[in-house]
């Protein structure tokens, strides 16, 4: 284990760590960036399905999910973000294997768009990892947007348990 290994530290997120869920989210020039309030709540309401990681106390990277309420053994990860200075090291894997160990989900769901192979190799190494199916269809077309965007994927990997 690296020293950059042993100062990782995941957890459950505060409503302190919103603000640095917004600026992550926001310096990762790739996800779509919801307002601070948006983090702010997500991390009061929706902490216990949603991680912060920090490496030597600073923030590091975060996932943000919830269960779904027609299928409360699914586990919906809405965002998955690294800081620049700490991606190559696995932390996005190690938060997401974290993140579904701690909520003792048996399946996992996500969207990620065709042009985002980092979250589609993300997603594809956790499923191996795992052990588990991981299959995807189109769930948000272009025209259900009412402002450009591109066709969100839906990922179903199963069974992550």
């Amino acid at each position: 284990m690296t020293t950059a290994e042993a100062d990782v530290d995941i957890r459950i997120p505060t409503m302190e760590d919103g603000q640095h869920l917004w600026a992550l989210a926001r310096d990762s020039r790739v996800l779509d960036l919801n307002s601070s309030y948006s983090y702010l709540l997500w991390c009061r309401d929706f902490a216990e399905t949603s991680a912060i990681a920090t490496v030597a106390d600073d923030p590091a990277g975060f996932v943000t999910g919830y269960t779904r309420p027609e299928s409360p053994e699914t586990l919906m990860i809405w965002q998955i973000a690294v800081g620049e200075r700490h991606r190559g090291r696995g932390l996005a894997l190690q938060m997401l294997e974290e993140l579904v160990d701690r909520t003792g989900t048996s399946r996992l769901e996500t969207t990620i768009t065709a042009d985002n192979d980092a979250s589609s190799r993300l997603f594809a190494a956790f499923a191996e990892r795992r052990g588990a199916a991981c299959v995807s269809r189109p769930l948000f077309t272009e025209e259900l947007y009412p402002d450009r965007h591109d066709t969100e994927f839906l990922y179903e990997i199963e069974p992550v348990a």
